[in-house]
């Protein structure tokens, strides 16, 4: 919807002229955390706020121009056809999941019961959907020091009722993703990227280098404000495959079976002429219901936030590598102390963060309390093993619902003595250094 007229062109302009100024008066365009150095935050400036003020005048609110504009600039980046606007990266993962359950799959479709092969060594929304739903998690360990999949274990966790493997990109560092992609090639199994963590992240595959989220059957992004691009909240769910991407976009959209989009009749030219499941002939399309969907759409103003936030994507990207690059060679002499992190083979990381484990003799919490105490912001990686946790409780007193693959010894190491500060691009050379100069203090206190 546009407001027509000189008048209120005119005065539209002027407003979003009085925006970008007060942006670049009063907002510095990155976070400040108590006079600490985050371990990430958003970094923005006068081209957000105004995108965001001007979708606020056009007042559409659901998804629109925007939403269109950012879901076509975002699956070209990755380098897929299809990209679907979510609300946040965790209902992305809930909907790629409950995608895999649809009855439009067939024999390969997810049931109740059946097992998708992930990792505790991570964030709880990646496995969540899988628990929900009823189908069985089976947990496989992660190796040092790249903090992903132990792809070696996945013969070992493969059983008659595997489905699919849904995982995660760990810290923006991409898993080995031939072995995974082989793996499930196999063996008929759906591959769930969550490259919630990893957006710019590449992986060179047998000589052709992909985005990661480009290589699973399904991928999801989360643009919560720690992440590489943000819109305050926000998600995407991407596909390859047109099918899949047809039931994305009906689960997303209260299971319709509609394709039309917000504020549009008709699309199809078939509205109230077509027989669906025992309703009347002619049942009104719109309100045809092809799965027990979600409302998971965001809006028109976070996709505004977001279409500036692409643009910067790249430098965004490239400054995370100089700082995690900056931060390693700075921390090399303390190598011995503290274990660095590591690329999987054949890949590009795009890093969320840098995370450091330490070695034996040396104390997590001495280090963390130190970093804290010193003004430099740190983080556990996620649930460090989820399976320990509280959501855990009942399935453990009765057993089943999950299976582990092992005793999962690394996942443990790293729920005990694994950390992580942060690389994000608002971070100076000299916030760097500092990072580096207080991690090395606390390791000779």
């Amino acid at each position: 919807m546009h407001i027509s007229g000189k008048g209120a062109a005119e005065a539209r302009q002027k407003i979003l002229r009085l925006v970008g100024e007060y942006c670049d008066t009063y907002h510095r365009g990155v976070d400040e955390e108590g006079g600490k150095i985050p371990y990430a935050a958003r970094v923005y400036d006068r081209a957000e706020m105004v995108n965001l003020v001007d979708s606020a005048l056009e007042f559409w609110l659901t998804g629109g121009r925007y939403t269109e504009q950012f879901e076509k600039g975002l699956a070209a980046y990755i380098g897929v056809p299809y990209c679907t606007l979510v609300n946040s990266g965790s209902s992305a993962n809930l909907l790629a999941f409950m995608t895999l359950t649809s009855p439009l799959l067939g024999e390969r479709r997810i049931l109740p019961g059946d097992e998708v092969i992930t990792v505790a060594a991570g964030f709880p929304t990646t496995v969540s959907p899988i628990v929900q739903y009823g189908a069985v998690p089976v947990f496989v360990d992660v190796t040092l020091p790249q903090y992903n999949i132990d792809v070696a274990a996945l013969e070992a966790a493969l059983s008659v009722k595997t489905k699919a493997v849904m995982v995660a990109h760990t810290m923006g560092n991409p898993f080995d993703l031939k072995a995974v992609r082989n793996f499930c090639n196999a063996y008929d199994l759906w591959l769930i990227e969550d490259n919630c963590d990893a957006l710019g992240a590449e992986y060179d595959f047998d000589g052709t280098v992909y985005k990661t989220g480009a290589v699973g059957d399904i991928s999801t992004s989360s643009f919560y404000p720690p992440h590489h691009i943000t819109m305050g909240e926000g998600g995407a769910v991407l596909t390859r495959d047109t099918m899949l991407h047809r039931i994305i976009c009906s689960m997303r959209d209260w299971g319709r079976d509609c394709i039309c989009p917000p504020g549009k009749d008709n699309v199809c030219g078939h509205r109230f002429d077509r027989q669906y499941g025992e309703l009347p002939l002619g049942y009104d399309h719109k309100y045809v219901y092809a799965h027990f969907g979600y409302n998971l759409k965001a809006t028109d103003m976070q996709a505004a936030v977001g279409v500036a936030q692409l643009e910067k994507l790249p430098s965004f990207v490239a400054r995370r590598r100089a700082n995690f690059e900056r931060l390693y060679r700075a921390l090399q002499p303390v190598s011995d102390k503290l274990i660095l992190p590591e690329a999987c083979a054949h890949s590009t990381p795009s890093p969320f963060g840098f995370l450091l484990t330490c070695r034996e003799g040396v104390s997590r919490d001495r280090v963390v309390n130190y970093l804290e105490s010193h003004g430099v912001q740190t983080r556990m990686l996620f649930a460090g093993n989820l399976i320990k946790h509280p959501c855990f409780d009942e399935m453990r007193r009765r057993g089943g619902g999950y299976r582990t693959v092992g005793d999962l010894p690394v996942t443990d190491r790293i729920m005990r003595d694994t950390f992580l500060v942060g690389v994000y691009p608002g971070l100076t050379d000299e916030m760097i250094d500092h990072i580096a100069k207080t991690v090395i203090g606390a390791l000779q206190c």
